[in-house]
C-alpha cells in the first residue's frame, strides 16, 4: 500500500514536471520573441539612432545652439573575418597605411576591446558616406552612422553655453546609464541641462545574410525604439548684446554683464578672454591648448572669479549708514586728499573740493567721506561692541547678496567672500580691534572678495531701490525675490550721485562722463579696485534708464585702470545698443578708443 502511494506521488511529480516544461516551451517558442532573437544573433543588427540634442534658444526665440547632421564610420573589430584595405582606403579617400595602422591597434588591444563597436572615421564627407553606404556589405564589422553635432549661428557665449564630448571609460564608470560613442555635457548649459538636452537612444534592428548584406528590417521594425529627442531650452540671453559685448571685450581680461532689474534675467554674461564658439563644435582637439592658454579661456570670470569691488561698494557702506541712523544725506564731511584713521596712517584720495553731501561724495567718489560713514557705523552707541555693530553691518552687506552664492542657475557659482567679527578675534584678539583695523572695507577692499555676478546685482538692486530677483539664464527658472532690508527712500540720494557722476561735467567733480549717453540718464558709479599684482582694475556699475530701468550693467576689467576710463565707456556702449539697437555716430570714436591696441 506504501509502495502504490509513493509510486503514484512519483508519477504525480513528473507530469507536474512534464506539463511545466512544456508550458515553459511553449512560452519560449510561441509566445516570447526574446529566445528567438537570441538565436538569431549572428544574423541580426542592432544600429544605433542617436537623438538630436535639444536646441538652446535666446530670449528672443534666436538659435544659440542647434544641430546639423554628421556623418561616422564604425567598426567592430571581432566581425572583421576579411578586408580589402585598398578597396576600403579608396573608398573612404584615406591612405591605406591608416587603416593597417588602426587594425593593428585593434589587434593588439582585442581582449579590451571584445566585442565593442568604435568610431573607425569621424565627420566624413556626406559623399564620402553616401558611396561607403553602397559598398557595405563588402566590409564584414564596418557600417556608417548618421549622428547629430552642435551648430552656433552666433559667436556668442562660448563660456556661458559650454561644449559636449564624447564620454570616457572614467564617466562611464561614474555614470553608467552612458554607454561608449555616447556625447555629454561637459560645462555650461550643456552641463547644467544635460537631463533635459540629450534625449533618450533608439535602435533599428536589421536582418543581414552571410555576406553582411542588411536584407531586412527585423520583424517588420515592430521591435524598433525610436529615438527621442531632447527637450529645447530658452535662455534669458540677448544673443546679439551678447555678441556685441564679446566684441568690446575683445583683447581684454575680465567680465561684462547685463541683467534685466525688474526680473532678474541676464541679458550677457560675457567671460573674456572666452570661447570661441568655432572651438566648442570639435572640443576634443582644441581643449589641451586651450588649457595652456595663459589667458585662462576656459575660466569663466563671471561667477568663478573673486575681486575687491572696489569704490562701487561705497553705495553699500552709504546706504547702510542711512537705514543705520547715522548718515543722512546733507550730512557733510571734509577730505584733505584723504583719510587718517590712525597716526602716520592715512588712506589717501583723489583731488576734489571739500566738504561734501552724500550725493556730492557718490558722484566725486570721495574715500574719506565713507572712511567717516563707515567709522560712524561701527561706533554706532546702540551696539555694546564693535564687532557687534561690525556683524550688523555685515549682515546688511550679506542681504546685498555678497558673501554666498547668489543661487543663479548657472553651473559653477561660487560665493565670493564677506569676513565676520570672529575673523578678526582670531588675527587681532577678540576685543583688541577697531574701525581702524578694518577701514579698507568702507572701500571695497580688504577682505572683501566679490564675483563679477554680485556686484552686477548690486547694480540691479540700485535700479529697484532696495530689491533683487535672483540673477538667472534660464526663462523657466523659478526665481526669487530678496529684500535688502534698506528703505526705499534712501536709494534716492545714492542714485542722484550716480546721476551726477555720469551725467555732470569733470569740472563738477564727475567721475564718469565717458559713460554719457543723451537721453537715455544712465546712472552709474565708477571704482578702481587696488590690485598688487600689476595695474588697478578697473569696474562700473550702472543702470539705465534713471526712472522704469530696463538694463543694469557690471563692467569688471582686469588692470584697466581708473573706472571711469575704461569700464564705464564699456558698460555704456553696452546700454547703449540695448535701448537705441545701435550706438550713435557721434559716440563711433570711443568705440574705437576703447580698443586693445594689437
Amino acid at each position: 500500500m506504501d509502495s502504490n502511494r509513493k509510486y503514484n506521488k512519483i508519477r504525480i511529480g513528473l507530469a507536474v514536471f512534464a506539463a511545466l516544461l512544456l508550458g515553459r516551451l511553449f512560452y519560449i517558442q510561441i509566445i516570447n520573441d526574446k529566445f528567438k532573437t537570441d538565436a538569431l544573433n549572428n544574423s541580426i543588427v542592432y544600429e544605433t539612432i542617436y537623438p538630436p540634442r535639444g536646441v538652446i534658444y535666446d530670449r528672443s526665440g534666436e538659435v544659440l545652439v542647434g544641430n546639423q547632421a554628421t556623418y561616422d564610420i564604425l567598426v567592430t573589430p571581432r566581425e572583421i573575418s576579411s578586408l580589402d584595405t585598398l578597396a576600403l582606403a579608396r573608398i573612404l579617400g584615406i591612405e591605406p597605411d591608416l587603416v593597417r595602422e588602426k587594425l593593428d591597434y585593434y589587434r593588439t588591444y582585442r581582449t579590451r576591446i571584445g566585442f565593442k563597436t568604435l568610431v573607425f572615421l569621424k565627420h566624413v564627407d556626406e559623399d564620402v558616406y553616401m558611396r561607403f553606404s553602397e559598398v557595405e556589405y563588402r566590409f564584414p564589422g564596418f557600417r556608417g552612422q548618421i549622428r547629430t553635432e552642435r551648430m552656433y549661428p552666433f559667436n556668442a557665449g562660448g563660456n556661458l553655453l559650454g561644449y559636449v564630448s564624447e564620454v570616457d571609460a572614467d564617466y562611464i564608470r561614474k555614470h553608467p546609464e552612458y554607454k561608449g560613442g555616447d556625447n555629454v555635457g561637459r560645462t555650461g548649459l550643456e552641463a547644467a541641462r544635460e537631463t533635459d538636452l540629450r534625449g533618450e537612444k533608439g535602435y533599428h534592428i536589421y536582418l543581414r545574410d552571410s555576406r553582411n548584406r542588411v536584407l531586412t528590417s527585423y520583424n517588420d521594425g515592430e521591435d524598433d525604439k525610436l529615438a527621442v529627442p531632447g527637450r529645447d531650452i530658452h535662455t534669458t540671453i540677448d544673443a546679439h548684446l551678447q555678441q556685441y559685448g564679446q566684441q568690446l571685450m575683445k583683447g581684454r581680461k575680465g567680465s561684462l554683464i547685463a541683467i534685466e532689474p525688474s526680473s532678474g534675467e541676464i541679458l550677457a554674461l560675457v567671460s573674456s578672454p572666452g570661447i570661441d564658439v568655432d572651438v566648442l563644435a570639435n572640443m576634443g582637439s582644441n581643449y589641451d591648448k586651450l588649457m595652456s592658454d595663459p589667458g585662462k579661456p576656459l575660466f569663466n570670470r563671471t561667477v568663478q572669479a573673486s575681486y575687491p569691488p572696489g569704490s562701487v561698494f561705497k553705495l553699500v557702506c552709504g546706504l547702510i549708514g542711512m537705514q543705520e541712523g547715522v548718515l543722512s544725506p546733507s550730512m557733510r564731511y571734509g577730505c584733505s586728499r584723504g583719510y587718517v584713521y590712525a597716526p602716520g596712517k592715512k588712506l589717501g584720495c583723489h583731488e576734489h573740493r571739500s566738504p561734501l553731501s552724500f550725493s556730492e561724495a557718490v558722484r566725486m567718489s570721495c574715500n574719506a567721506y565713507f572712511c567717516n560713514v563707515f567709522k560712524n557705523v561701527l561706533e554706532n552707541k546702540q551696539y555694546s561692541s564693535t564687532a557687534e555693530a561690525f556683524d550688523k553691518w555685515a549682515s546688511y552687506v550679506r542681504a546685498f547678496g555678497f558673501g554666498s552664492k547668489l543661487g543663479t542657475d548657472y553651473p559653477g557659482e561660487l560665493g565670493g567672500t564677506i569676513p565676520s567679527s570672529s575673523y578678526y578675534d582670531k588675527i587681532y584678539g577678540k576685543g583688541h580691534w577697531r574701525f581702524s583695523s578694518v577701514v579698507s572695507l568702507s572701500i571695497g577692499q580688504g577682505e572683501i572678495g566679490a564675483t563679477p555676478l554680485q556686484i552686477a546685482n548690486l547694480a540691479a538692486i540700485l535700479a529697484n531701490r532696495g530689491w533683487y530677483i535672483t540673477p538667472h539664464l534660464l526663462s523657466d527658472t523659478e526665481a526669487e525675490r530678496h529684500e535688502t532690508g534698506i528703505e526705499r527712500k534712501y536709494f534716492e540720494p545714492a542714485i542722484e550721485g550716480m546721476y551726477e557722476a555720469v551725467n555732470m561735467t569733470v569740472a563738477d567733480g564727475a567721475t564718469a562722463t565717458l559713460a554719457r549717453v543723451r537721453g537715455l540718464d544712465i546712472c552709474g558709479k565708477t571704482g578702481t579696485a587696488q590690485n598688487p599684482h600689476g595695474d588697478d582694475h578697473s569696474v562700473f556699475v550702472c543702470f539705465a534708464p534713471r526712472e522704469n530701468p530696463q538694463i543694469a550693467v557690471a563692467a569688471y576689467i582686469e588692470n584697466g585702470g581708473w573706472g571711469g576710463s575704461t569700464a564705464a565707456p564699456i558698460a555704456s556702449l553696452l546700454i547703449e545698443q540695448y535701448l537705441n539697437g545701435e550706438v550713435a555716430p557721434e559716440r563711433e570714436w570711443l568705440r574705437e578708443w576703447i580698443k586693445v591696441k594689437e
